[in-house]
């Protein structure tokens, strides 16, 4: 067995990649290694659809709503559609959490993971050719593998994530992991079929000079968040916003900055979902010596309540992410 704390050439394959990193997990078995197989397929699937959403007509809205209440894009229901399927036919999950789904998908109680999943992020702006993103957590069952599924296997704390990741559509596409040992990027090559290692040990700078936030909302952000916007500006940062979660957070990653959806008039527990949104990047911006917060509390020690529960999203650089907490706690 080769020895995982080696760094890899840039330009090994996922799959590679996937093996020789294996024992990093502690209940390594070839479970966890199938199931990031799984996601991984299931992005070129979507991918691939993506690519020709403009010719056979699957942009725009399907006309109906989620259970947020938003309206659901032909692509999100297709992209839900192609994750589920993977996770079924790869047989190594009990369960499923869907930002497109009212319920739990339960789908084999003999099976030791639970995974929650964003299958199509930022989905309205495939539209306008806007860079979106697939946003997966991933956890192991408490209870007894054989017995239904219950409540505290999927409301479980970001900090009992075994895995958490994203994969970005956009000029080139990305799937970017954590299994709790470092995070690392691989692009994927369409000639090929496969995903290449292309960022190893990826790190967030301690401090950056980007911030995004929806600033169209700013009269209703607290005290707080209106003064860390003027300490921003003050500063000279660059505000920098797409509107794609996936893509925001992943130029701060690399460039360092902060991404901010704080609580607003319309949205007073905030807008994006902790069990398949926050916790995930929250683990992965860690993992890269970044920091997340809902505002003053660390996301990943939040006790979720309900499926789509909702929370204020402050995630970056962790000087900038401090100095955000500093002027919320004092305002």
């Amino acid at each position: 067995m080769e020895d995982s704390r080696i760094a890899l050439p840039m330009g090994t394959a996922l799959d590679r990649f996937i093996k020789i990193k294996q024992d990093d997990f502690q209940y390594a078995s070839g479970e966890l290694s199938q199931l990031l197989r799984d996601i991984a397929l299931a992005g070129k699937v979507v991918n691939r659809e993506m690519n020709k959403a403009g010719l056979i007509n699957i942009i725009g809205s399907i006309g109906t709503q989620n259970v947020q209440g938003e309206d659901q894009q032909k692509l999100d229901v297709l992209a839900n559609i192609r994750f589920v399927r993977a996770f079924t036919k790869g047989q190594e999950v009990c369960a499923i959490i869907s930002e497109e789904d009212d319920e739990v998908i339960e789908i084999d109680n003999h099976k030791k993971y639970i995974v929650a999943i964003d299958p199509l992020d930022g989905s309205s702006n495939i539209d306008v050719n806007v860079s979106v993103g697939t946003i997966f957590s991933i956890y192991r069952r408490i209870s007894p593998i054989g017995s239904a599924v219950e409540e505290k296997d999927y409301l479980q704390k970001g900090i009992e994530q075994v895995a958490a990741g994203y994969i970005l559509y956009g000029s080139s596409t990305m799937l970017v992991y954590t299994t709790g040992h470092g995070v690392n990027g691989f692009t994927y090559d369409p000639s090929l079929g496969e995903y290449l290692l292309s960022h190893q040990n990826m790190t967030i700078p301690e401090n950056g000079s980007i911030y995004s936030i929806n600033e169209g909302s700013s009269l209703s952000f607290d005290d707080g968040v209106k003064k860390y916007i003027s300490y921003c500006r003050e500063n000279n940062y660059s505000g920098r916003y797409i509107g794609s979660l996936v893509a925001d957070f992943h130029r701060n990653l690399l460039k360092g900055g902060i991404y901010i959806y704080p609580a607003t008039n319309k949205n007073p527990n905030g807008k994006l979902r902790l069990l398949y949104e926050c916790n995930a990047l929250a683990f992965i911006v860690e993992q890269a010596g970044g920091k997340a917060v809902d505002g003053k509390k660390r996301i990943l020690e939040i006790q979720p309540t309900s499926l789509h529960q909702r929370v204020p999203f402050f995630v970056g650089s962790e000087n900038m992410v401090n100095k955000a907490v500093f002027f919320n706690e004092n305002s």
